[in-house]
């Protein structure tokens, strides 16, 4: 049995606990078997090609990301016991009143964080993928919400666990703190140093790896499980697997949380790195499916109701463009859509109208002012996959 890590005996809360060290990656002793993971391997990237080639039926990749990244915002939040929907978020974009404001404002936390780490990956003078990036996407994850008392932005400087009612019975202690820098920089010089000379992976292998290991780290005191899926995302565009990510893999991981759990406990404790390496494979492969079948139905409805709009006798250029507004402004109010179209008031309601005669838009509030509009057939269509 191959062994990955080391255990350490320290105490937190009074209590002796066995916390887990991990080896530094890649795998050795033995190394990773490759038939064990080669035709998943295969199957995950050919479904990532087919994924980007799909993403060209949109007329525009931002419709795409718009979707996305909320969708993953919303389901690696829902993981954590967030209870925000879809149509939470996009309420909340359009200046509704929430019940749930705190649950919904973890969900943007998370897309705030998202855009900290794409913005500095893009820009040429941004940091890479690094420590020091993960912990401001941290400071972004929990400012104002829950676990906000818990170091944002910081590495734990105290013993953390996983479950159990007390730390001796905690399901897995992660490594004592002073031992979570050097742990972290052995992670980043994997990353930055993919082609290993003992061990030159598949570049989705080396997420999967990541990933564990991060996971395993477990180097904040909250919210690492949000990080550690973001920090995939940012791998998967980072590496060239994807031009944007529009792979949401928290999905599959809801999905099959138990069996997620169960693989990454048994890379500790059984060495079978394979194990959660091929479930990694399948996620992936099953999320960039779903993504594909999202686009094309993405795709379809949009391109109906352009056609049917395009046949209407009194459309005209600001319905139209008010129209193509929609996927990433899919509820609003009327001078929400004035703004946005830089026009008049009379002539932004016009538009409306015309887009609820259509049966495109509907009203939500019954109001005759403040009146909220919502492209309810997309706001559906998204939903049904959250």
């Amino acid at each position: 049995m191959r062994t990955t890590g080391t255990y350490v005996t320290t105490t937190t809360l009074g209590e002796a606990v066995r916390a887990f060290v991990p080896h530094a990656l890649p795998p050795a002793r033995p190394p990773l078997v490759a038939d064990n993971y080669a035709s998943a391997n295969h199957r995950a990237e050919m479904a990532l090609s087919r994924l980007g080639g799909v993403a060209g039926l949109v007329p525009s990749v931002d419709w795409l990301l718009y979707s996305a990244i909320r969708k993953e915002a919303l389901l690696t939040s829902q993981i954590e016991g967030t209870q925000a929907t879809l149509a939470d978020l996009f309420d909340d974009e359009a200046g509704q009143v929430l019940t749930n404001t705190a649950d919904v404002e973890e969900v943007t936390n998370y897309l705030r964080a998202f855009r900290l780490v794409r913005e500095h990956l893009r820009s040429p003078v941004g940091l890479p993928i690094s420590v020091r990036l993960l912990c401001d996407a941290h400071r972004l994850l929990l400012d104002g919400v829950r676990g906000t008392g818990k170091q944002p932005g910081e590495l734990r400087r105290s013993q953390n666990r996983i479950g159990g009612s007390r730390p001796a019975r905690a399901v897995f202690v992660p490594p004592p703190p002073d031992q979570v820098p050097g742990l972290l920089a052995d992670l980043e010089r994997f990353i930055h140093d993919p082609a290993h000379a003992l061990a030159p992976l598949p570049p989705l292998v080396r997420v999967a790896l990541v990933h564990v290991q991060f996971e395993t780290i477990h180097p904040f005191l909250d919210g690492n499980g949000r990080i550690g899926r973001l920090l995939v995302a940012a791998l998967l565009e980072a590496w060239g697997l994807l031009p944007e990510p529009l792979v949401y893999l928290s999905g599959y991981l809801k999905q099959h949380q138990a069996e997620y759990y169960r693989r990454l406990s048994a890379v500790r404790t059984e060495g079978d790195w394979e194990g959660s390496v091929g479930f990694f494979l399948d996620g992936v492969e099953a999320a960039a499916t779903d993504a594909e079948r999202s686009i094309v139905a993405m795709a379809s409805l949009i391109n109906a109701d352009r056609k049917r709009l395009l046949a209407a006798p009194r459309v005209g250029a600001v319905a139209l463009r008010l129209f193509e507004l929609l996927p990433l402004m899919p509820r609003f109010t009327i001078e929400q859509a004035r703004q946005k179209l830089d026009t008049t008031f009379p002539t932004a309601t016009a538009a409306v109208k015309l887009l609820q005669e259509l049966g495109m838009l509907t009203e939500l509030t019954g109001q005759k002012k403040n009146r909220l509009f919502s492209y309810a057939a997309y706001v559906e269509l998204l939903a049904s996959e959250t």
